[in-house]
Formats: C-alpha cells, sequence, structure tokens
C-alpha cells in the first residue's frame, strides 16, 4: 500500500480507462454491497451506455463524473450529476482503495466550490453505509431518508460557499 504522502489524485474523463478494468470494478461484488441500484451485469453494452449516459451530464450540464487516478493507476470513477435543481456527488472506489474516499471527496468538493453554479452538493447514501462521520466533519449534513427507484437513501447536503 502507498503511503499517504505519495497519493496523487487525478480526475480524467471514463472513456480514458480499458473497458475491461471499469467491467472488472463493477462485477465486484464488494462494490455491489453498498449500490442497491446494481441488479444488472456489467458488459461491454452496459458500460458503453454507462459512459454515453455520464458524458452526456458533461454535454447539458459542463460537468458530471470522472475516471480517478492515483498515481496514475484507475482506483474508480465518482464526481457530479445533475438532479433537478441539485448536483449530487458520487463515488465508486475499487475495494482495495475504499480508503481514498476522504481524500478524492475533498479534492471533488473543491471543484464544486469553485463552481459558482453549485451552491451545496448532495450526497446519497445507502443505508448500508455506516461510516459517516467524515462526511460529517467535511461539513455535511444529514437531511432525510429518500426513495430512489425503489430504495431509501441517507441524504446529505455540504454547502460549498
Amino acid at each position: 500500500m502507498v503511503s499517504k504522502s505519495t497519493h496523487q489524485i487525478t480526475f480524467t474523463r471514463l472513456p480514458a480507462i480499458s473497458p475491461d478494468e471499469i467491467i472488472a470494478h463493477m462485477s465486484d461484488p464488494r462494490v455491489a454491497e453498498h449500490m442497491p441500484l446494481l441488479t444488472f451485469e456489467w458488459n461491454h453494452d452496459t458500460l458503453a451506455d454507462f459512459i454515453a449516459t455520464k458524458e452526456a451530464c458533461w454535454e447539458r450540464d459542463g460537468l458530471g463524473h470522472w475516471a480517478i487516478l492515483c498515481n496514475g493507476s484507475y482506483v474508480g470513477w465518482g464526481g457530479f450529476q445533475k438532479e433537478g435543481d441539485e448536483w449530487d456527488f458520487g463515488l465508486v472506489l475499487k475495494p482495495d482503495h475504499f480508503g481514498l474516499g476522504l481524500a478524492i471527496t475533498k479534492k471533488a468538493i473543491q471543484f464544486a466550490k469553485e463552481d459558482e453554479n453549485i451552491p451545496y452538493v448532495t450526497f446519497l447514501l445507502p443505508p448500508s453505509r455506516t461510516r459517516l462521520k467524515a462526511l460529517e466533519r467535511l461539513g455535511a449534513q444529514f437531511i432525510e431518508i429518500i426513495t430512489y427507484d425503489g430504495q431509501d437513501f441517507l441524504k446529505y447536503r455540504l454547502d460549498t460557499p
């Protein structure tokens, strides 16, 4: 494992990553544990649809999801997606890199703070996510439990003044 001081986190677009690498990532059952909406098998067709949807967000909103690299290696994907009038932040890491979540979130939130069109960010977390102290230390506050596509999620909000 790389020490914290040597983690160089960078963001790139999803099409820059090998499809097989993303499919392997999203097919890992440890990832699916915290993704109640993941009810399908990842393959080249589902990945192509996924990337097209995420790239359409960039075209429509000027912002979207990135592939996330640590020291040049793919560790997951995440970013912002406009849900109605709100900017939602999501992050899906490879299990061996779950510990990078806070550092990646901080870097992404800094991006949001520099964008005057993003007054706050929301987070929708499945109830299976029980380690929420780091999110609260960032300043996010629990808003409510919402149902999305038939699944309950914990909704948090972080102002980005």
